[in-house]
């Protein structure tokens, strides 16, 4: 009887080489940007108790209907996490670390739902946080690594899309407006937005459906019914965006897809991404967010970001290519082995990327592994070169011409170095 031949599971994928080396180069441009501003980093669970993520308040289709949650053996509720935020804000509360926390994190986030392009049930975010300030140049400061994140990555043909929720007072009396609104134009309202207009209006605004978006087309804004207090918030935010020379779009139907967002909102969305779900990066400030998982009164804002639909947008515009090779030398031992353990110790120890084969291939097999490699110089061992103590250096890239040179094993090292810094050119 055949055994049964496994697959990953619908809405997941296997991230292999040479395709995984450009997702480490992602990560490690993020972490740099952030940590540049002083963020730091936090692990937490991927898994979290239910009220973690569900709320009373909570009415995204996210947690209502696409958590994937369970009993586990001690009888608990449990959740994987489906974005990021609310485990930060857990962890705020209980650890009570000092204000404000600027923390950043790199998660596997989990939604069932349905696959498409860019959209997996178990997709991967990076993102930051910084809780314990009210002040809008943290928003500011927030959108600015955004935007330099995603500079970083070559990305040019991005647009801002920026607006407010006010506060949660603000919001109350804008639903009261808004739900009326929907209510005479319910029927012209996609049948899946229908009953969001009596728990949750607001998400109507958000449908991407074609006849949703012609029926509240003139739908009341919530910049018509800010207080003053946010009115001036959202007026700093765009007049230090305007000051950091970051340009933005207004965009009033921008509510994004939790309920917990109270002022600044935004997106960041590829132009040449022709699709629904292409918002690459979005976040905003959630200043009630720490009292609902029990904390004291406190402020906060950050980000989130995918990266499978940041590397869709790179090559769009076709920036932030993967590393073309995964080392620099490979060592080619034609002397029975022995001798490429101890060069590849030596060369790794010097930060030399190298690499080698095994099971005694012989030299024909062991210069297709070194092509096959990325390498740009084999370092070949033979009898002659055991004998003199030396070993060849082979270029394996045009750019590096065809000569090739027998160095005193000592040196080795140094000749390679001196190489690899080399302009090619």
């Amino acid at each position: 009887m055949a055994r049964a031949k496994f697959q990953a599971p619908k809405g997941t994928q296997d991230v292999l080489p040479p395709v995984s080396a450009r997702w480490e180069r992602l990560l490690a441009t993020y972490a740099q940007t952030v940590e540049r501003a002083g963020y730091g980093l936090v692990q937490s669970p991927m898994f979290e108790e239910i009220g973690v993520f569900q709320r009373e308040s909570e009415g995204a289709d996210a947690v209502r209907k696409e958590m994937y949650d369970f009993d586990d053996k001690g009888g608990r509720r449990i959740a994987l996490r489906p974005e990021g935020t609310a485990s930060i804000v857990r962890a705020f509360v209980q650890h009570q670390p000092a204000a404000p926390w600027k923390v950043w994190y790199a998660t596997p986030a989990f939604r069932y739902e349905n696959v498409q392009s860019g959209r997996y049930r178990q997709h991967h975010q990076v993102g930051l946080e910084v809780l314990g300030s009210a002040d809008p140049e943290v928003d500011v400061e927030v959108i600015t690594v955004a935007w330099e994140f995603l500079q970083a990555l070559g990305l040019r043909r991005v647009d801002l899309l920026l607006n407010t929720m006010g506060t949660a007072d603000d919001r109350i009396r804008y639903v009261e407006v808004l739900r009326a609104f929907l209510q005479d134009r319910i029927g012209d309202l996609a049948e899946e937005d229908r009953e969001k207009v009596e728990r949750h209006p607001m998400r109507v605004l958000d449908s991407k459906r074609t006849e949703t978006r012609r029926a509240t087309a003139d739908a009341p804004a919530i910049a018509d019914h800010l207080s003053p207090e946010s009115a001036e918030h959202f007026d700093r935010v765009k007049a230090g965006l305007g000051a950091a020379g970051i340009p933005f779009v207004l965009a009033p139907r921008l509510v994004r897809g939790f309920d917990y967002y109270t002022h600044t909102t935004f997106e960041l969305v590829p132009a040449l991404v022709d699709s629904a779900q292409s918002t690459i990066l979005g976040g905003g400030r959630y200043d009630g967010l720490v009292e609902e998982l029990g904390g004291p009164p406190t402020p906060g804002i950050g980000f989130g970001s995918g990266i499978e639909r940041l590397l869709i947008a790179c090559d769009a515009e076709e920036v932030f290519p993967g590393p073309t090779a995964r080392v620099d030398v490979f060592v080619v031992d034609v002397t029975g082995q022995a001798q490429a353990g101890p060069i590849t110790a030596a060369l790794r120890a010097a930060g030399i990327r190298c690499d080698r084969t095994f099971d005694a291939k012989g030299m024909r097999a062991q210069m297709k592994a070194a092509d096959r490699s990325g390498a740009s110089h084999a370092v070949i061992v033979g009898e002659q070169e055991l004998a003199d103590g030396t070993a060849t250096i082979r270029p394996l890239r045009a750019e590096f011409g065809d000569h090739q040179d027998a160095v005193d094993r000592d040196d080795l090292i140094f000749h390679l170095s001196t190489l690899l810094t080399k302009d090619p050119s």
